[in-house]
């Protein structure tokens, strides 16, 4: 009686409607002004497909290597306890938030020809480390990706019940028997999703790219794309390249859905985990020196981005603070925007789940459509849709804004939609019973229990809008630049010492504006 009770509100249809078609026309909508400007007759020539081939290979390599040191860096949290622990994870998360451009500098830091790593080398009579090209791509993407595969992984593991391995303890089981009939068949369900993940996050990788990429043999889909843009200012070449972007994405993104299986471990208690294995001396100082080594390797380039970036901080260029304010609007526009599709499309995915299940779940599938197509591919087609009317490099920033909004939107989705049908779950249909109106409802119940999620989606859309070097050096002009683009540019000319000073304000605004939001979610949150 209750959900008959419930029909779809016209305030659900039009703001929940409103998002979607604003979706559909900045990934589907663009991927056909995309199409419609390709001449595949043309061909690719010699350069495009060595892109193709570096784009590829270095998301394979890069993906393998992630998970493969993932893997037993995720094992090791899981079965020890120690000192830090809870910090170490939380600050696992630091990279994926960090602005790319600033984790390249810190990387140049540290494994460039005047960085740390080299230095050593160079005391003992080696070398200075060369990491421009694929090698410097492949490592940035390790650091970026190393600690979403470890939590990815993570999860995993503590999904398997504490009755699991207290009853593998009880049966005698040692370590390798432990990992063949508990961590196994986990695995078997986790990796394939985290790789192919991981996979797709390297293809649209841009900032990377640009920074230590580059030449014939270190150019991803995305640099071409850009340079057949910005510099060539070849549409039909860009459209091509696109569409294989475009493609590249989508069959990853649908071998993602397809591969990844859930796991069919039992429901247990809800105990935090517990291990009874891996408590032979060799396994203990093995996990010691890996979560050393990997924290060492994460969070040097980090270290070192603030004992460069400190001395430089009170003498910054003139142009740093113009685009230090563009950096800060964009991204507070773009967390209000994607966290607003978000809530409507939420409310109407919940909204068609009582009589529509299969359409709500199509729904649910759109919504992370922006996963398949990459900035380029969103940005090119806007091109092409503005070119012919106004000048794309007048809009720069609205632009920015919103693809960022964009591409934010899979991760706030992800994290306010679960909420939203919880809290719809238990108290949609007592507000119902009780005659409710759907605004007194949402104000009383269900908007205390969002705020937390809703400040969180938001803290965390500002924060990647705020380090966002893709469609900004596409479609800015020489005198309009976000703080990432006024960074790179500083690097470019070799202007280290400010790029430094930059950096380390980028971080620190990264970080406030992420304070901001998900501290606002928190103010006079009482739900548990």
């Amino acid at each position: 009686m209750a959900d008959r009770a419930q029909p779809l509100s016209l305030t659900r249809v039009f703001a929940g409607g409103g998002a979607l078609a604003l979706l559909l026309l900045l990934t589907l909508g663009t991927v056909l002004a995309v199409w419609s400007k390709a001449t595949f007759q043309q061909g690719l020539g010699p350069a495009d497909w060595a892109a193709i081939r570096f784009t590829i290979l270095q998301a394979l390599v890069s993906a393998a290597i992630s998970v493969a040191i993932g893997i037993p860096t995720a094992r090791a949290l899981a079965r020890r306890r120690f000192p830090g622990r809870q910090l170490l994870v939380s600050l696992l998360g630091a990279p994926f938030i960090l602005p790319g451009i600033v984790a390249v500098l810190g990387i140049i830091a540290v494994w460039g020809r005047t960085g740390y790593v080299s230095a050593v080398f160079g005391a003992f009579g080696g070398e200075p480390l060369n990491i421009y090209g694929y090698s410097g791509v492949v490592l940035a993407h390790v650091f970026f990706n190393l600690p979403l595969a470890t939590r990815l992984i993570l999860q995993g593991w503590l999904a398997i019940p504490l009755e699991h391995f207290r009853l593998a303890a009880q049966l005698g089981m040692r370590t390798g028997d432990v990992s063949r009939q508990l961590e196994w068949p986990m695995l078997r369900a986790v990796v394939p999703g985290a790789f192919l993940l991981i996979f797709l996050l390297c293809i649209t990788s841009f900032a990377v790219a640009l920074a230590l990429g580059g030449g014939p043999r270190a150019t991803t889909v995305e640099l071409a794309i850009y340079q057949a843009l910005r510099f060539d200012f070849d549409l039909s070449k860009a459209a091509v390249l696109a569409m294989i972007q475009f493609g590249l994405c989508t069959v990853t993104a649908i071998a993602t859905l397809w591969i990844a299986t859930p796991q069919s471990f039992a429901i247990g208690m809800g105990r935090p985990p517990r291990r009874w294995d891996g408590r032979e001396h060799a396994l203990v100082v093995q996990d010691q020196i890996l979560l050393l080594l990997v924290a060492l390797f994460l969070f040097t380039p980090l270290i070192s981005i603030i004992i460069k970036g400190a001395p430089n901080l009170l003498s910054l260029p003139s142009q740093v603070w113009p685009s230090l304010v563009n950096s800060v609007l964009i991204a507070i526009a773009s967390a209000l925007l994607a966290t607003t599709l978000s809530l409507a499309l939420s409310a109407l995915i919940i909204g068609l789940s009582r009589r529509r299940k299969r359409t709500s779940q199509f729904m649910e599938i759109i919504g992370f459509l922006s996963l398949a197509a990459s900035p380029f591919v969103i940005g090119t087609g806007l091109f092409i849709f503005l070119n012919p009317y106004v000048d794309p490099f007048v809009w720069a920033l609205p632009i920015t804004m919103v693809v960022n909004a964009v591409m934010s939107l899979p991760f706030a989705l992800r994290i306010i939609l679960p909420e939203m049908q919880r809290t719809e779950h238990f108290y949609g249909r007592l507000g119902s019973s009780l005659g409710m109106q759907r605004w007194t409802l949402f104000r009383l119940a269900i908007w205390p229990r969002l705020k937390r999620p809703v400040g969180f989606a938001a803290g965390l859309s500002a924060a990647l809008s705020m380090g966002d070097l893709g469609v900004i050096a596409l479609f800015a002009p020489p005198d309009l630049a976000t703080l990432p683009l006024t960074m790179y540019r500083l690097m470019a000319a070799y202007q280290t010492g400010a790029a430094g000073g930059v950096a380390l304000l980028l971080v620190a605004a990264s970080l406030a504006l992420f304070w901001a939001f998900d501290r606002g979610g928190r103010l006079d949150h009482h739900i548990r």
